[in-house]
């Protein structure tokens, strides 16, 4: 049994190596492009656009900075950006929601850790 599997595997793989397969040229976008292109597509938004005139910066002239970038500057730039957190919750709304999801399960009764909460049940 385990032969006769072994020579059907053996005969799919030799038809499948002599078929010819389609070649497909395309350009490969780099790292170092795709980050160009996702901080580029940051300074397109709106808000982003806002703070930047805020801060007294013209869009124009942030898009010509992004694209004088190295890229080690550019690969740099993505990471931090990548470490923020998102909607602009810090350590302190972690905390804040940590606090709030012990205290509601200490007043359901499921926990303990507040000496100050009495449960309702």
């Amino acid at each position: 049994m385990i032969a006769q599997f072994r020579r059907l595997l053996a005969g799919l793989l030799m038809v499948a190596l002599a078929l010819p397969l389609p070649a497909q040229a395309a350009l490969v976008a780099t790292d170092a492009a795709l980050e160009r292109q996702r901080l580029a597509g940051l300074l397109e938004r709106a808000e982003v656009q806002q703070q930047l005139r805020a801060y007294g910066v013209e869009p124009g002239e942030a898009r010509a900075r992004v694209a004088a970038l190295t890229d080690a500057e550019a690969a740099q730039l993505v990471s931090n950006i990548d470490e923020l957190p998102a909607g602009g919750v810090g350590i302190v709304g972690a905390i804040v929601l940590v606090f709030l999801v012990l205290l509601v399960t200490d007043i359901l009764g499921y926990t303990k850790v507040f000496p100050f909460t009495k449960p309702i049940r």
